[in-house]
């Protein structure tokens, strides 16, 4: 079972009884909120996106989302895009592959994002979360659940991040609001 971390708490990303990871997996999971209306409750699908964005020293260098699934150098996979969510059962509606050991050494974070492309904003949202798999193993690491919904249509999630020969994850669930990873760059810069 995984740690279920809480806005700014960091993990370090070794396996139990030593060594580290190689490849991890960032899942993205969300359902759609039922809403009250005149005729009864019903919902909306949601369609939300997961991207990462490569740094190296706080600059941007590479994009991994939905219209560019693989990095420049191939280290790190969308697997592609989910327009409605709500896989259920926990299971991750898009996913991001992190192969760490391929990572290139100028590259020291990857930030994961998570943006309503349509605009929707996180109220319609439930059951969202980010977690971090071991995907030698399938054994989940680390999860950060959304704290309810609000008026932002975006949120900074989760930074894997080099410390020293290995890597951490921290939380960072910062409510931002945007449609594209461009649109998020004033908010995810203040966090590296």
């Amino acid at each position: 079972m995984g740690i279920d971390l809480t806005k700014g708490q960091a993990i370090s990303l070794e396996k139990q009884g030593g060594g580290t990871l190689t490849a991890v997996r960032m899942g993205l999971g969300w359902q759609a909120a039922p809403r009250r209306g005149l005729f009864g409750t019903r919902t909306r699908e949601i369609d939300l996106d997961a991207s990462a964005v490569l740094f190296a020293d706080k600059q941007p260098v590479d994009v991994v989302f939905f219209r560019h699934l693989v990095s420049d150098d191939g280290s790190v996979r969308h697997t592609g895009d989910n327009l409605v969510g709500g896989v259920g059962q926990g299971g991750d509606d898009e996913a991001i592959l992190v192969d760490l050991a391929r990572v290139p050494v100028h590259i020291d974070q990857i930030v994961f994002t998570v943006n309503s492309f349509t605009g929707q904003t996180f109220q319609e949202v439930q059951n969202a979360f980010c977690r971090l798999v071991d995907e030698t193993t399938g054994q989940e690491l680390a999860r950060y659940t959304l704290d309810g919904g609000g008026q932002y249509t975006a949120q900074i999630m989760a930074k894997v991040h080099r410390d020293g020969a290995g890597w951490k994850m921290t939380a960072l669930g910062t409510a931002a609001n945007g449609r594209t990873f461009q649109d998020l760059m004033p908010s995810i810069l203040p966090g590296l």
